[in-house]
């Protein structure tokens, strides 16, 4: 395999703008160096990976990276720019540029790469060698971890002995004494006093820190370098656990129990965290861990000091970070932001069950038809050759996924409340609420009682001795028993009942009220793209395909248009009147027309955090329309996911498409008009909104 970096992959003059310009710079290096063979294929990758979350961190330096088909071997590209570019840290432009690049499925190569590079940055002489480097092959040298020699050095070496400074003479030894000289009487030697007893050093303070950043790579490692350096400087042993995106290797358990404190630097969830109860505990973010080692070591061994301790799933500081939503929480947020956020948990683990079942559900009735849900079981009857055998195959594998849906969502409910000891009794409640009937809002109801069991049992003061059983046995005992008792005797009927009126009403709408519902699923669909009312709105017609009708069928129709409207719209508008446009919204407006054909909402954000008082309306106008016109037209889907791909599966798809057309049509002119009515005031480059640096929504 090549040189990770060599000279001809390092640019000591960027001469880009903008992040999209400096990454196609330092990729058409790349495909020179035969690194890569698709320049546009490969800058894609990029732009998604740059999409998840924005790769510039703290100190001048940005990591745009990815994992691409169309690496050949890992690669990495350097840049330097004088002017600096924006990639979304929050302290301004980056100076450093490094671009790396990884073959698909080579995440060993991808992340050994970003980690020794992330723990290499945060070495002040590091970046301050790169940032006085002249010769770009001494560069990639220094980046490779190895340490060329400064100009001269070798001379140096092989001048000859003559030449170099002479030591200087030892210094002459005094004269003798005159032999007249009286000799100087000896005076006694004093007794030497008995040797005091050594005092035992006390053993160093030990700490582990655990690190963990949402996409687990240049975060994760800056951390740990950061706290390990941090303790060196104050004498304490430091043992870091890197939680990254490719696993983790658990410390040793022997490392565990001698430990005297616990840093948690992190954004997601510490995996694993029952090992550290009963231990001082500091729970932080994953930057705090970079920018304030040292307060956070000293901080630590203060509780240690006081006795202090966290219990994992007790009243204090830790037991409320155990829970994985309160991560990105503020100590302020009141419970309806707290619900919202354990509802949004649940919906997100659940959208991949009901697209894998929901689609292949939709594909056995296109090739079966819609009697095929009353074939036999695959297992006792399945004919290679007939078409009606495979139908019925994708029919019954579908519908075991799409069976998951509500124990799902109810287990992740209970999980973002109250953690892993949340999971059981979720589980459980959610297949009660299939059991009675009491469909997606039992679901809801099982996943909300579960949380809040497990939180009540939580608090429990329990005796030392059981808390080491508290987890395994306990808690998922006691919770499923009550969660279950509950479900089946108090509150499941009940909602069984509403479950049912709420199918009823759907099955029975038309007219009016149905284009009336389809507007406001618009609406929703189009507020926050993607976002918790967007979210409500899928979760909504997703329920309904639980138990499918026409009403329900025609409510999943309506919201996957109105939600590929913003996208679409973005698309169209950059096309007709690009000069509206920046140049980087221009390029993701090429990208919005795949996303929303795709019914990835999410493209339409780039727009909306640049201009959100005209994209926003005009969008939600479209979807309104186009969540309207669905109604109207009695389309309906039974595929919970796919966009245009899934059109051969819509009833009415002509005027299903003629739906989308009209809305994208609808938000296009108005967002245009929007634009063109605006006054252009200056501004200056900083103070041009970008996808990196969004206008606030409520702005």
């Amino acid at each position: 395999m090549s040189e990770l970096i060599t000279a001809e992959l390092v640019d000591l003059d960027l001469s880009a703008d903008t992040k999209d310009a400096a990454a196609r710079s330092l990729a058409e290096r790349m495909v020179a160096s035969g690194r890569v063979t698709d320049l546009e294929g490969f800058l894609a990758d990029v732009a998604a990976r740059e999409a998840q979350m924005p790769t510039g961190l703290d100190g001048g330096i940005g990591i745009p990276h990815c994992r691409s088909a169309h690496v050949t071997e890992p690669t990495l590209a350097f840049g330097r720019s004088a002017a600096g570019i924006d990639f979304g840290a929050p302290d301004g432009p980056a100076d450093l540029i490094f671009l790396i690049a990884a073959p698909a499925g080579g995440d060993a190569d991808h992340l050994s790469i970003l980690s020794t590079l992330a723990r290499h940055l945060m070495d002040e002489s590091f970046t301050g060698a790169l940032r006085s480097a002249t010769e770009p092959g001494r560069t990639a040298a220094l980046i490779r971890g190895e340490t060329p020699e400064e100009p001269g050095e070798a001379a140096a070496a092989e001048e000859p002995t003559a030449a170099r400074e002479p030591e200087p003479a030892a210094a002459p030894e005094p004269e003798a004494a005159p032999e007249a000289a009286p000799k100087p009487e000896t005076p006694a030697a004093p007794e030497t006093p008995p040797a005091p007893t050594p005092t035992p050093t006390p053993a160093p303070f030990r700490l582990i820190a655990i690190t963990s950043c949402p996409t687990g790579i240049a975060h994760t490692y800056m951390a740990a370098e950061a706290l390990e350096k941090a303790g060196r400087a104050a004498g304490v042993e430091v043992f870091v656990e890197t939680q990254g995106s490719a696993g983790f290797k658990r410390l040793d358990p022997q490392v565990v129990a001698d430990a005297d404190g616990v840093i948690f630097a992190h954004d997601v969830e510490v995996r694993d965290r029952e090992r550290f109860a009963g231990k001082p505990i500091v729970d932080v973010g994953v930057k705090a861990g970079i920018n304030r080692p040292a307060e956070l070591i000293a901080e630590v061994r203060e509780k240690a000091a006081r006795g202090e301790t966290g219990e994992i799933g007790g009243t204090g500081t830790a037991a409320r970070a155990a829970v994985p939503l309160d991560r990105g929480a503020d100590a302020a947020d009141g419970y309806a932001t707290r619900l919202r956020k354990w509802l949004m948990t649940g919906v997100s683990y659940m959208v991949p069950f009901v697209a894998a079942g929901g689609l292949l559900i939709a594909l056995a009735f296109a090739i079966g038809g819609y009697t095929i849900n009353k074939a036999p079981s695959v297992a006792d009857h399945f004919l290679w050759t007939e078409s009606a055998s495979w139908a019925a195959l994708l029919f019954q594998i579908g519908s075991v996924a799409f069976g998951f849906l509500v124990p799902v969502l109810a287990g992740f409910i209970a999980y973002g409340m109250a953690d892993r000891p949340g999971l059981v009794p979720g589980f459980v409640g959610g297949a009660i609420a299939l059991t009675i009937n009491a469909g997606f809002l039992g679901g809801l109801i099982a996943g909300l009682l579960a949380g809040g069991v497990v939180m009540t049992i939580q608090r429990l003061n329990v005796p030392a001795p059981l808390r080491g059983i508290m987890p395994v046995v306990v808690i998922p005992l006691l919770s499923s028993a009550l969660v279950g008792f509950l479900m089946f005797l108090v509150v499941g009927k009940p909602i069984a009942a509403l479950q049912k009126g709420l199918t009823d009403w759907l099955s029975g709408l038309s007219g009016a009220n149905a284009i009336i519902l389809g507007a406001l699923l618009g609406l929703m669909m189009c507020f926050d793209l993607g976002g918790p009312l967007n979210k409500v709105a899928y979760a909504f017609a997703v329920g309904g395909l639980a138990n499918p009708n026409e009403g329900s069928l025609k409510v999943m129709a309506a919201v996957m248009a109105a939600g590929m409207v913003p996208p679409l719209a973005m698309a169209l508008a950059t096309t007709v009147r690009g000069r509206l446009f920046t140049k980087t919204e221009r390029e993701n407006g090429k990208a919005a027309w795949v996303l929303g054909a795709s019914f990835i909402t999410e493209g339409a954000i780039p727009f909306a955090a640049a201009d959100p008082l005209r994209v926003i309306p005009s969008v939600m106008v479209g979807g309104a329309v186009t969540g309207a016109l669905s109604m109207a037209f009695g389309c309906t889907l039974r595929a919970p996911h796919g966009g245009v791909f899934v059109v051969p599966l819509i009833s009415q798809p002509l005027l299903y498409l003629l739906a989308i057309a009209v809305g994208t049509c609808v938000s296009t002119a108005l967002v245009l008009l929007l634009k063109t009515l605006r006054r252009p005031t200056p501004t200056t480059p900083a103070e041009t909104p970008s996808p990196d640096h969004p206008v606030p929504a409520a702005a």
